[in-house]
């Protein structure tokens, strides 16, 4: 018996590492799936949307029973990653891929579902916004935080505007408290893009006072681009809300800058891919799968979104046919990280199975 206990042990134990190792920012997978299934959805091709839609929903379950196991069983890596500044931020795509799975469900109906799992990210956006920025901040390890800002504060901002954007798709089933929803979806915009203001400031100082190397500019900094292009989905949300007072004072306001958004995500592109040349081309940093590779996935497919949105809303062809483009670019984009992913699990997987 004891034999085959320590065998059973050492069969899980590639498993037991990778969930360890679990990356906090892995609901980018959702987050990215869902995104481009409301993409299809809304240009009328409902097989590939259903498609993606189920992947995400699979992809969902997965990984809250991983981060539950992970944090039962390896909890002293879980605190680590609430006080690491390059990696406590990334827990928000647990609040954003919680509000795109939503959107994604309600649009085919599936309101019993979707209502619950919007409050349920707004109770985890009010907790993880006040404990994690604070456990940053307040448990110092003896090295310099702003050496250490890096893509993934942009996902707090995410967070908020896909809040609002849930927030907005729900209020219709949401009889006599649309008052408060356009209180906190306007909220959730306004901070969203203050929070965006101010990580972009803090990426800033870095990159002048600490330089960014090769090796340093990871995937997750295509959010730069993400988190301008939701804040252009989420100001069309609240644009489109029903008459409540705060979004009425609010509409015209946010109305007016959805199509600045809009620009300055079109103008970061270029030079998101320039860098990419210049990190894996220039100086041979190697393209390899890893979990933030979900975090361009997503800032891609919300683009091609913000732009068929923007499009149709502001009659703008033009800006609806890049919003297409963008789709099938986020579409390889994903297929790629999929394919990645797949050999990554794979590996684990033949690792545990090689074992005796």
């Amino acid at each position: 018996m004891a034999g085959t206990s320590t065998a059973t042990h050492r069969r899980l134990a590639p498993l037991k590492h990778a969930v360890a190792q679990l990356s906090p920012g892995y609901f980018a997978l959702v987050m990215g799936t869902g995104i481009i299934s409301v993409g299809f959805k809304r240009l009328g091709f409902e097989g590939p949307s259903w498609v993606l839609m189920m992947i995400a929903v699979v992809s969902y379950v997965i990984l809250w029973a991983l981060f539950i196991w992970r944090a039962i069983a390896f909890r002293p890596e879980l605190i680590a990653d609430t006080r690491d500044p390059e990696r406590v931020f990334a827990f928000f795509t647990i609040v954003a891929g919680t509000d795109v799975l939503a959107v994604r469900l309600l649009l085919d109906g599936y309101s019993q579902i979707a209502v619950p799992l919007v409050f349920a990210a707004a109770a985890l956006w009010f907790v993880f916004g006040y404990t994690l920025p604070w456990q940053v901040l307040m448990a110092r390890d003896g090295k310099p935080i702003l050496e250490r800002t890096n893509g993934t504060w942009f996902i707090w901002a995410v967070a908020s505007q896909s809040l609002v954007i849930g927030l907005a798709q729900t209020q219709p089933f949401l009889s006599g408290t649309a008052y408060w929803v356009g209180i906190l979806a306007v909220l959730s915009w306004s901070v969203g893009v203050a929070l965006y203001m101010a990580v972009a400031l803090f990426v800033m100082l870095r990159v002048i006072h600490h330089g960014l190397t090769p090796q340093q500019f990871e995937p997750p900094y295509w959010v730069s681009m993400g988190a301008l292009a939701i804040a252009v989905v989420a100001g069309v949300s609240i644009v489109d809300m029903a008459s409540t007072p705060m979004v009425d004072a609010a509409r015209v306001i946010i109305g007016g800058t959805i199509v600045i958004f809009w620009c300055f995500a079109a103008w970061t592109i270029p030079m998101l891919v320039g860098v990419g040349v210049w990190r894996h081309w220039v100086h041979k940093v190697p393209l390899t799968y890893t979990p933030t590779l979900w975090s361009m996935v997503f800032p891609l497919g919300m683009f091609a979104v913000a732009s068929i949105s923007l499009g149709r809303i502001d009659a703008l062809p033009i800006v609806e046919v890049i919003g297409k483009v963008s789709l099938l670019v986020a579409l390889v984009v994903w297929c790629l990280a999929g394919f990645g992913m797949a050999r990554k699990i794979a590996s684990v997987l033949t690792a545990m199975f090689a074992r005796t």
